[in-house]
Order: structure tokens, then C-alpha cells, then sequence
């Protein structure tokens, strides 16, 4: 079984009017003072600067968010650069093998019963210079 907390119950209090009225008088003097304060060269240019200021952060803040997404999108590209390289590469192997002089032979005679001709079968055609077609 699980602890049971036991609460006293929450009195209410009662407000009193003249606090009530205090906190008011309180609060409106304090806004006068920050309003008359506003009013005053220097805090000006130190709101215009905490405004420059919370500007430049929340600046940052997306920079820094836009640079990891770039780096994420960079990763990804170079995995894929990579996959890419590797199947080129399994290619260019495949191709070697299938290209050999001996494959490319076996299978002429194979499937098309061609032979090597011997020395006397072959015959030399001479070049004709374009001097001597003229």
C-alpha cells in the first residue's frame, strides 16, 4: 500500500481593504518613478541597449539553431557521398571483371563459336596517304 499524505485544509484569507489599498499606491508610485526615470537621457540609451542587447542574443540563438541544421544536413550528405563512393567503386571492380580480354573471349567462343585466327588467316591492309588519294 502506498503513504497517504493528509493536507490541512487551506484557509482563505480575508483581505483587508487597506492593504489592498496600500499594495495600489504602492505600485502606482512605483511606475511613476519608472516612468519619470524613462524620461531621463541615460536610462534611455540603457533601454535602447538591454533592447540591442536581448536583439543580439535571440540572434545568436537562431544562428546557433541554423548551424546545427546545417551540420546535420552536411552529415547526412557526407554519408551518402560515401555510400555513393563505395558503390562507384564496386562498379568499377564489376566492370574490370566483366571487360577482361580472357572473359570477353571464352564467351566469343562460347556463345558464338568465334576462334582466334591463326597468322595466316590475317591479312595487313596498307594506309593510303592523303597525298596518294589525290
Amino acid at each position: 500500500m502506498g503513504a497517504v499524505a493528509i493536507e490541512e485544509p487551506v484557509k482563505t484569507a480575508k483581505l483587508n481593504k487597506q492593504k489592498v489599498r496600500d499594495g495600489v499606491a504602492t505600485a502606482v508610485r512605483i511606475s511613476r518613478q519608472v516612468f519619470d526615470a524613462t524620461r531621463q537621457g541615460k536610462v534611455l540609451v540603457s533601454l535602447a541597449l538591454v533592447v540591442l542587447l536581448v536583439a543580439s542574443s535571440i540572434g545568436v540563438v537562431v544562428s546557433a539553431h541554423e548551424n546545427r541544421e546545417l551540420f546535420n544536413t552536411l552529415s547526412q550528405l557526407q554519408a551518402g557521398r560515401d555510400r555513393y563512393q563505395s558503390e562507384w567503386s564496386q562498379l568499377l571492380l564489376e566492370q574490370s571483371a566483366l571487360s577482361a580480354h580472357g572473359r570477353v573471349e571464352s564467351l566469343a567462343a562460347e556463345r558464338f563459336n568465334m576462334v582466334v585466327p591463326g597468322r595466316q588467316d590475317i591479312v595487313l591492309v596498307p594506309l593510303m596517304s592523303p597525298v596518294a588519294s589525290q
